[in-house]
């Protein structure tokens, strides 16, 4: 499919407060052979979320250990994960020392996840999520773990103000671009 109709159909779907607002777009370079092109989704003018930039508004990890001493990534541990670490030791350990193992552990799968999801975003990446979330359930989308296709749900007008009420937990645990994208449709 062609750029041109990718957007008119991404724009389709948009949610009604967010059209005008939100801006998609491409380019590429017909004869430099060492040049990808860039995609990039604009919020009010703004370049928000550029697929081959690291210097947008949004904070881009380059190490795992950025992403664990990061204070505002909020990791929630429940009971299962507690008794998997319990399990995996067999030995006496304090009940604090359990939790601490099990969010590191939480956290180490998290920036794993989040550098593999930002290591795939190019142009050639780009047009074939959208092209993935045009023929995809708004659900499976959701519940994906690549950061564009929760960007492009977020802003979809089939999503309503009760389901973005109910994903804040999943959303806290999501990647900082998706948080954004999921603040914006929370304000309109």
């Amino acid at each position: 499919m062609s750029w041109s109709k990718m957007k008119q159909s991404l724009e389709s779907f948009l949610c009604p407060a967010l059209y005008g607002r939100v801006e998609y777009g491409a380019t590429s370079y017909r004869y430099l052979s060492d040049k990808a092109g860039q995609c990039y989704i604009k919020v009010d003018k703004k370049n928000i979320f550029n697929m081959s930039d690291t210097s947008t508004l949004i904070k881009w990890y380059k190490t795992e250990q950025e992403i664990k001493n990061d204070q505002d990534i909020q990791i929630h541990i429940n009971n299962e994960e507690i008794e998997t670490v319990r399990n995996d030791i067999k030995g006496p350990v304090p009940e604090d020392r359990l939790k601490v193992i099990a969010r590191n552990r939480k956290v180490s799968e998290y920036a794993k996840e989040i550098l593999s999801a930002q290591s795939v975003l190019c142009k050639s990446n780009f047009n074939v999520v959208v092209n993935k979330f045009l023929t995809i359930s708004i659900e499976e989308s959701l519940d994906s773990n690549d950061i564009l296709l929760n960007v492009l749900a977020l802003v979809d007008r089939r999503v309503g103000k009760k389901r973005l009420l109910k994903m804040d937990e999943k959303m806290r645990l999501k990647h900082p671009i998706v948080q954004y994208f999921y603040e914006l449709r929370l304000s309109v």
